[in-house]
Formats: structure tokens, C-alpha cells, sequence
């Protein structure tokens, strides 16, 4: 049987990799505390269409010795607007580079995606810091 597929590997790896501007920290002064972080005019493209994606990104993060800089922060988040990404890849890419630059404690990202043709998708990634000996 012939398989009609339209979205390819290249649209389900697309703006995994991409580069995307640095995200700055600056050294956390107190310890034991939450921050939430909502971003609700996210946009992004579907790779395979070229069509907007909207949405609400949250973050929540515990952090260690680092903190966000939040103008950095929103200047990595303005780089996914001319990016082709699925909502899954965003939200996971998002809690990665998140994990990467801070180190921190725990982190959760929410994607909260507008609906397209009558489907809306929330998507949420968890990162969790493993006890170092």
C-alpha cells in the first residue's frame, strides 16, 4: 500500500537545531522559591504550511544559582516568530535551552497553542534536577 504522507522528517526535525539568541542569567540571591513566567502572545510557523502558530508559553522554575534575564529571555522568545517548529519541538526546545542556561532546581514548560481547524493543543515538558553526589 502506497503511503499518502505529507509531513516529512525534515518538517518534524525543522528549527530543532536553529539558532536562536542567548539567553542571560544572573546570580540568584536567595534560595527555596518559585518563578512563573507566562509569555502570552507567543508566535511561531508550521514548517510544513508557513502558517502562524499563536499561543501562551508558561514558565515555572525553581532556580539554583541562576536566574533568567528576563529581556533576554523575551528576545529568544521574539526569535520563534519566523521560525518553522511543531508546538511539541517548541515547548521541549524551550525547556532545554531554559535547563541550559540556568542549571535550575526543577522547570515546567505549558505550551497552550490556539486552535487550528478546530483543534487546540496544550503540550507540557518537565525537567527535573538529579541529586549530584
Amino acid at each position: 500500500m502506497k503511503s499518502n504522507r505529507q509531513y516529512t522528517d525534515e518538517h518534524a526535525s525543522a528549527g530543532v537545531d536553529a539558532p536562536l539568541p542567548e539567553i542571560e542569567t544572573w546570580p540568584n540571591q536567595y534560595p527555596g522559591y518559585e518563578i512563573e513566567i507566562e509569555m502570552p502572545e507567543f508566535t511561531s510557523v508550521c514548517p510544513k504550511t508557513g502558517l502562524p502558530d499563536h499561543g501562551i508559553l508558561t514558565l515555572t522554575y525553581v532556580p539554583l544559582k541562576r536566574c533568567l534575564e528576563l529581556k533576554s529571555l523575551k528576545m529568544y522568545t521574539l526569535a520563534y516568530r519566523d521560525l518553522g517548529i511543531f508546538q511539541e519541538n517548541i515547548v521541549n526546545r524551550f525547556l532545554a535551552d531554559v535547563v541550559k542556561a540556568t542549571d535550575p532546581l526543577e522547570a515546567k514548560v505549558v505550551g497552550d497553542f490556539a486552535p487550528r481547524g478546530g483543534i487546540s493543543t496544550r503540550v507540557t515538558a518537565i525537567y527535573k534536577r538529579k541529586k549530584r553526589n
